[in-house]
């Protein structure tokens, strides 16, 4: 006899097929909304790079707008997933906080679409122009925040990190990087040093850590193991380093 087809089984298929569809053209889209904007993106191009017709690309999103959107949101919640899975790694907080801090450093020069993205929507925020980025800081950033502030008191009340305020040991690593990177052009034309190789990004995540092991932590030798344990097990991206701050790096 003939089995009884599965209408379960073939209704799982098709929603397993619609679902990676969606999701080949969100990647298309972000990689196209990070290399040319909003503006500047061309729906010919996601459709092309997703391997859809353009036609298909209205039967998931509405337009442009709606399609920028959950670009956004997406990978917005692959780092929020990414950096929430460090915050309940079995360590004590003041590990968490160094690792905290690495992921930090290893994001911005290895993941040039969402660097991107942010700086595009940080610029419309400058010009008065919220855009999206409410969206992006209620779903990722505050979260983020949340745990980060509720690990370092509990770092500081069970005496394991210094007493300080919590949001001073933020800027202090998450700070620091921000400034590594924006001063790069800087030190090339100052000190003749590229700081963007991977022999300097190297040598840079293991100051971080070191740095923050000894100013963070009560007690130095506890600091000094806890940042030696993170970088040795914290390989580097295997990603080619871009500079964040320089659009070429995104084919513009």
């Amino acid at each position: 006899m003939t089995p009884e087809p599965n209408h379960a089984s073939l209704g799982n298929s098709v929603s397993d097929k619609s679902a990676e569809t969606r999701t080949r053209i969100l990647d298309a889209a972000v990689r196209e909304f990070a290399a040319h904007g909003l503006a500047g993106a061309r729906t010919e191009r996601i459709a092309e790079v997703a391997g859809v017709n353009k036609a298909l690309l209205y039967y998931y999103f509405a337009g442009k707008d709606q399609m920028y959107l959950a670009a956004i949101e997406a990978i917005a919640a692959r780092m929020r997933d990414a950096t929430l899975a460090v915050f309940t790694r079995q360590a004590t907080p003041g590990e968490r906080m160094l690792r905290m801090a690495l992921n930090h450093f290893d994001r911005i020069w290895s993941q040039p679409e969402f660097q991107s993205l942010m700086q595009q929507e940080m610029m419309r925020i400058r010009k008065g122009d919220q855009g999206v980025f409410p969206v992006i800081a209620k779903k990722a950033f505050e979260p983020m925040l949340i745990m980060y502030e509720s690990m370092a008191r509990e770092g500081i009340q069970g005496g394991e990190l210094i007493e300080a305020d919590w949001m001073q040991i933020l800027f202090a690593g998450l700070g620091a990087n921000v400034f590594y990177f924006l001063s790069a052009p800087m030190w090339k034309l100052v000190g003749g040093k590229d700081m963007l190789t991977r022999e300097a990004l190297a040598e840079r995540r293991k100051s971080l850590l070191d740095f923050l092991g000894q100013a963070i932590f009560r007690d130095r030798q506890q600091g000094a193991e806890a940042a030696a344990r993170v970088f040795a097990d914290t390989p580097m991206p295997d990603v080619e380093p871009f500079d964040p701050w320089i659009k070429d790096d995104l084919g513009r």
